[in-house]
């Protein structure tokens, strides 16, 4: 679970940091032309489109990172009811706090990918 979790993590990071560099032009000399002017006005829908695949992928990880956390979340939630029946109450008020805590996190990788593709 821990190296799930790790995986998916370390994949959202260099994601948002491939996110945030797609734009960036650099030049060797520290010089402008007016034709490196030029063909960077040209790939601007590259750039549109190589921040809007980076923004999906954003959110495509952390959805399956917070689907596969809410799996095992109700399936524990279930195991520990079906074990004690007696707790339902209780189990069950931890279980929706915790998939509110975790679709909270999902919402929150929307809005910057929403970030990366309008502000960026």
């Amino acid at each position: 679970m821990k190296t799930i979790v790790r995986i998916l993590a370390v994949a959202a990071i260099m994601l948002l940091v491939f996110a945030m560099f797609t734009g960036t032009v650099c030049f060797a000399d520290g010089e402008q032309t007016a034709e490196t002017t030029q063909s960077v006005e040209e790939n601007g829908s590259s750039t549109t489109s190589s921040k809007a695949i980076a923004a999906a992928a954003c959110v495509a990880v952390v959805a399956a990172a917070g689907a596969i956390s809410m799996g095992f979340a109700i399936a524990k939630s279930a195991d520990g009811i079906s074990r004690q029946p007696e707790a339902e109450s209780k189990i069950r008020t931890a279980l929706m706090l915790g998939l509110v805590f975790i679709e909270t996190a999902i919402i929150y990788a929307l809005i910057v990918a929403i970030l990366i593709i309008f502000v960026l």
